[in-house]
């Protein structure tokens, strides 16, 4: 695919998602289903917002893809790793979608997450098998301890997209730049399905953002936000696992390195208060920054974040080391941790308000 195909295609998934957005939304809102409405405790939106992004996305995705398809006089091939991310995606859009409606046990979200990555690791022969040379002894295969290791990956990206969805843009605007960073950088933007992904989540922010008018607002749902991670973790391992592309997988860390630090960071922390890590709490990075900066504020903050965190790491990737670029984000978690926890509460105790 050429740079005037990326662009015509980008295009048509943009149209496709915008459409498809508005007319979830407003069934959703007609018949008064898949609503999320406003508590004043957590949810401080004003008005009921549908839940509709998600299965917008992904409808956005398989129409745009099938037109690719015939208009490219493709015949109906799909790669298999494409076409088993597609089916494992409606699978996973359907039953987080019950999640939405009525609500799933944290513990019943972590089987079916892991089933959905042992789904595309047995489908598709795709998992990490080799993390580079991180520790400077040369490559560190896995073997098979890289299959329960891959599972444990994609469940941790997925939550982590899912708590990190708290202000509008947020989830859908990090996974965006973590896919344009993998894409760009590896190669991988010149799949099809790629930036039908891309131009399919931006026509959702037209609605998440209110660029289309406050009251035609539109929200992830817990569906969307679980489908954004699971595209993003398997966008990572494809462009790090295989043999086409050849990026570092330490790089792909530094792409996601917000929501992840975010999430792990908040499970330690509700752990050591003897809190369930699936709580919903006002703790999230996005809330600390809240106290000081507007909610817009907030988003451009941290997407400006991850773009310099992703450029940052192209740059450790083509003149430095694996190991090198490892031991530089162990610093700059060791960082992100003392600003977000440790020197926050010293401020606390103080009496100093809290940042």
């Amino acid at each position: 695919m050429n740079l005037n195909l990326i662009i015509d295609y980008l295009i048509l998934s943009i149209i496709a998602s915008f459409a498809i957005n508005m007319i979830f939304r407003n069934i959703a809102k007609a018949k008064n289903i898949l609503v999320d409405i406003p508590d004043r405790s957590r949810k401080f939106h004003n008005r009921a917002t549908p839940l509709t992004g998600g299965i917008s996305i992904i409808f956005a995705v398989l129409i745009s893809g099938k037109l690719y398809l015939d208009f490219n006089d493709l015949n109906g091939y799909v790669p298999l790793f494409t076409f088993n991310l597609m089916v494992s995606s409606i699978v996973l859009v359907a039953i987080f979608l019950i999640d939405d409606f009525k609500g799933l046990r944290a513990s019943l979200r972590l089987v079916i997450q892991a089933a959905l990555a042992l789904f595309m690791i047995f489908s598709t022969d795709t998992y990490i098998s080799n993390l580079g040379n991180m520790l400077g002894f040369g490559d560190l295969e896995l073997g098979l301890f890289g299959i329960p290791f891959t599972v444990f990956c994609v469940v941790g990206i997925m939550n982590a997209f899912n708590m990190i969805d708290g202000i509008n843009g947020l989830c859908s605007g990090c996974g965006m730049v973590a896919l344009l960073f993998i894409g760009f950088s590896s190669g991988l933007i010149y799949d099809s399905m790629l930036v039908l992904m891309i131009g399919s989540t931006i026509g959702f922010l037209f609605f998440n953002l209110r660029i289309v008018g406050k009251k035609r607002a539109v929200f992830l749902g817990d569906h969307g936000s679980n489908l954004i991670g699971f595209w993003v973790s398997w966008a990572a391992i494809f462009a790090s696992q295989s043999t086409l592309y050849e990026m570092q997988p330490i790089t792909m860390i530094w792409f996601v390195a917000i929501p992840l630090l975010d999430c792990l960071g908040l499970i330690v922390s509700r752990r050591s208060r003897g809190i369930s890590w699936a709580t919903p709490g006002r703790d999230h990075i996005h809330h600390k920054l809240m106290n000081r900066f507007s909610p817009e504020g907030t988003l451009l903050v941290i997407l400006l974040i991850c773009f310099v965190l992703g450029s940052f790491a192209l740059l450790i990737e083509r003149y430095y080391s694996a190991q090198t670029s490892f031991a530089l984000f162990i610093i700059f978690a060791g960082i992100y941790y003392f600003f977000a926890y440790y020197y926050q509460n010293i401020r606390i105790k103080n009496g100093v308000k809290n940042v």
